[in-house]
Order: C-alpha cells, then structure tokens, then sequence
C-alpha cells in the first residue's frame, strides 16, 4: 500500500504510532546523515580553505552549523536533506555576503572536484542553476552500500556572533538587514541558530505534529501533476502548525495529534486570511523596523513570517490553491475526519489601544476579523458613551483613516498592534482631522457652521498651541481667522494643516 493511503487510512487514534514507526529517522539513517554533515563539514573546515585566497582575500571558516530540519530535529525517515551554514570571515555584512557568495560557491564546488580523488569516500558536486546561487549541493557517499545523502552548503555572514537565541537581540541588526537591499529571506542563513532554536525547543509531540504535517506536504509535492507547481514551503507548513499549537492548546504538551492535523488542514483551507508572525526575535521598539513589519503585514495574505528573518514572507507567491484542495481532501479521511480541530483564528488578536476624547486609554484584544461596529459596541459599554462613535487610526507615514462600521481590522491591514481615536459625535457634527508639522493628526468634532476660531480654541483645549499662536492651512482655500468652515467647503474627514507662528 502506498505511503499517501498509510497516512489517509490511519485512525486517528494510531497517528502516534503511524509517525513513530514511519517518520520518525531510524537509529541507522540518523547515523548516515550524522556522517554525511561530519565529513562534509570536516572537508570544509580542514582543506578547503588552507593557505589559499578567496577574491584576494583570506578566508576562514569560523563556525558550522547544522540547518533546516536536521538542524531543528524534524527531519523525516529517509526523505530528509541536510542543511550545513557555513561562517566566514570573508563576510563581515550582509553586503559582503552578497558580493563574494558566488566566489565562495565556486571555489569550494572546484575545491570539491579536486580533493574528491583523494577523499576516502565519495563527495561530488550537483550542478547549480542561475547567475547567483545562495548554496551549494553536494552528494555524500561514506560506503558503497550507504543511502547519497544530499548536504546544501550555505556560506553565510555571522551576524549574532555568539549570541544567545534566548537573549534579546539588539534591533540595528534587523535595521541593518532591512535597509542592505536583498531580496526576500536572501540572508535567512545567517539566522540559523535562531530558527533552530525557535523549533528546536517545541516539545517533542509537537515536533511529531510537524512531521505529519511534513509528510503530507511531501506527498503532494512529489505527485506528477504538482512537481511544476511553486508549492508553498515545508518551513512555511512548520510554521502554520506551531502557531496552530500555540494559540489551539495554549502551548500544552498534552495534545491529540489527530485534532492537530486536522487544525492545520483547516488553516490551509482558510489560507486568504492567514496572516501570521512573531515577535520573540524582532519587535516593534525600533521605528524601522515597526514600519517595516507592518508594511509586510499588510501584504495580501496569507502572510507567514519568517520569526527570525521579518524579510522573507514564506506564504508569498505560492499556489496555496492546490494545497487546499489537498487539504479539503485531506479532511475526509479517516486520519481525521471524525475529530473536532483545535479552535484556532487565522490570525492572532490585535492589540488596540483605544483613545477616548476627553476619558482616557485603555487597551482592548480585538480579532482582526471581527466587525468593526463590534468593537464600537465594546467601547461603548466599557465607556457609556452616547451619540455617534468615529473611530479613525494613523499609521507612521501615512493620513489617517476612518474605520467603517462594517468593515474590519483586517480589510485595513491592521494586525498588529495599533492604536485607534474614539471622537463621539452629535447630530449635526462632522469630523475633521488637524495634523500638525511632525505629521500626526487627530479628530475633532465641529459643525459645518464652527468658524476657525471656534477649531482653534478646540485645538487649544486638545493640548495644542495656544489659539493666537496657530496657522491653519486648508488646501486650494486661503483660511481667516474670520472664516467659517461652510465658507471653505469643508466635508467630513477633511484635513486641516496645522502650523505654529514662528516668532
């Protein structure tokens, strides 16, 4: 019987044992990838760049690291590649990277070539394709009778040094990472020992979750009628299960595997509305980086974030289509369709911090697909308010909006943390919004008969500049100080600009 049907028949009470004698690597395969990873990395480390230069330069190897699922212990029984990060001294930026990798790839694919005589074991190259490859594929062969096991060499800048993935990182390193100019995820190399980690540490049935998970994505992936289909990646499918864990069992060790699985097909299932990262590596304390994740975030979904590289957008341009199909499939089987799946969100709730004209701040948990007319309904038995709720955010570089009542977080790309301006209004009143010379805004209620002064003096209240110290701009009107709003046309959510006479 063929492995798709082991897994698709299994019961779901036998998935523990379906993993443990299927996918878990055996004591020998393990033994075989041990030894690929250690003669390779001994190859690179003792011969490959003795006494020799490298674009002009010295080159030394200052560390191997195991990567991928070897490196994270998910790795699958005799289906697994292994991952080897290469550090060197020749990279002492993400720039540097850039510019030598393919140097670097090239002198060791001839250095292989030359040594692979002399090796007490067999070790070749695999051709690589395009101008600027970001690794090297080399077949390990330890005994004629052994498996060929496949080691990608990735040379990678050292960028956390000796670092330690539970300590806090200082935000210039992913500051830096953003504003180098590489492409998506080009520099994710160098956060290996944050992605091993941030796996690594799961507990070991969530680690048998990602094998399942794995294997299922394997199967599909190998299938004809898919093998020219940019499939999303196994890392993104690791990804979408942790968090599944995370949020579906509040982090337990004590779980079915089977309402896991079932879990994560569902999510696959819902893949438009997955939008998904963390913030145990980079934060929202550095201003570039803050705006940097949110302009990701507001990418059309599903969006996956790498947790230790924010570049690299692991959902994106992927044909999550056919893996839901799969995954609707999938759901009809006996592995798992008679269980009931972990109540997991596509994304996690999004922290509002809600400001009150005159009342306050308080912070509120808000599923970002969740109506807005919803949260107004909350503000309003939290306050007592009365009249009409206008709700309205800004975003760092951007005016601010106003949030439809039927409309929610996640139509304006808002998941994450974000802070929203309550401005209740009578029958009669329109809002408008003032910003000043850093950029910010804020609501005001006026009505269209108010003259200047009288939005002044609300500015002034407001804790802006004294009234007789204030210029306000509207634009293609010339604004007096006698002016009334009806006489410069002034429509709701309209902006005024606010200036302060320099004296």
């Amino acid at each position: 019987m063929e492995p798709r049907q082991d897994l698709y028949n299994t019961l779901p009470e036998d998935l523990g044992d379906f993993v443990e004698k299927s996918l878990v690597p055996d004591g020998e395969w393990k033994r075989e990838e041990q030894d690929a990873w250690h003669r390779c990395s001994t190859f690179l480390m003792d011969h490959c760049f003795q006494d020799q230069l490298v674009a002009g330069q010295e080159v030394r190897v200052l560390k191997v690291m195991k990567g991928g699922s070897y490196g994270k212990g998910t790795m699958l029984n005799h289906t697994s590649d292994v991952d080897l990060i290469l550090f060197l001294s020749c990279f002492s930026s993400f720039r540097d990277q850039a510019d030598l990798r393919k140097d670097i790839i090239d002198f060791i694919e001839k250095k292989v070539e030359h040594c692979s005589q002399s090796l007490g074991y067999n070790l070749s190259v695999i051709p690589h394709w395009g101008r600027s490859p970001r690794s090297l594929a080399i077949q390990v062969q330890a005994k004629k009778n052994s498996d060929v096991i496949k080691v990608d060499v990735l040379p990678a800048f050292d960028v956390l040094g000796n670092a330690s993935p539970d300590s806090k990182l200082p935000q210039e390193i992913y500051e830096d990472l953003i504003t180098c100019g590489g492409s998506p995820g080009e520099f994710s190399s160098c956060f290996t020992v944050l992605h091993r980690h941030f796996v690594k540490s799961r507990p070991v049935k969530v680690k048998n979750l990602l094998r399942l998970v794995k294997h299922w994505w394997y199967l599909q992936h190998q299938k004809h009628k898919h093998a020219k289909v940019a499939l999303p990646p196994k890392y993104a499918l690791e990804l979408l299960t942790i968090y599944a864990w995370e949020t579906g069992t509040n982090e337990s060790e004590n779980f079915d595997l089977a309402e896991g699985f079932r879990a994560v097909m569902e999510l696959v299932q819902d893949y438009n509305d997955i939008c998904i990262y963390w913030t145990k590596y980079y934060n929202f304390q550095n201003e570039a980086v803050r705006i940097f994740i949110k302009k990701q975030l507001k990418e059309e979904r599903p969006v996956i974030l790498d947790p230790a590289d924010p570049t690299n957008n692991l959902a994106r341009g992927k044909r999550w289509d056919v893996m839901a199909k799969e995954a609707d499939y999938t759901l009809q089987q006996a592995c798992c369709s008679t269980v009931d799946p972990w109540p997991v969100q596509a994304a996690r709730d999004v922290q509002v911090k809600v400001k009150v004209l005159g009342e306050g701040v308080q912070t509120l948990m808000v599923d970002p697909y969740r109506p807005i007319w919803k949260l107004k309904k909350s503000i309003k038995k939290k306050w007592y308010l009365s009249g009409q709720q206008r709700l309205s955010f800004q975003e760092p570089g951007e005016e601010r909006q106003l949030l439809s009542s039927s409309k929610t977080l996640a139509d304006y790309g808002l998941f994450a943390r974000v802070t929203v301006s309550v401005l209740v209004t009578e029958p009669g009143e329109i809002q408008v919004f003032v910003k000043d010379s850093s950029g910010h805004s804020k609501p005001y209620a006026v009505y269209p008969d108010d003259s200047i002064s009288d939005l002044k003096e609300k500015i002034e209240e407001a804790g802006g500049p004294p009234a007789e110290d204030q210029i306000l701009k509207f634009p293609g009107h010339k604004v007096r100080y006698s002016s009334y709003l009806s006489d410069l046309q002034v429509q709701d959510c309209d902006t005024f600009l606010l200036f302060r006479k320099d004296y």
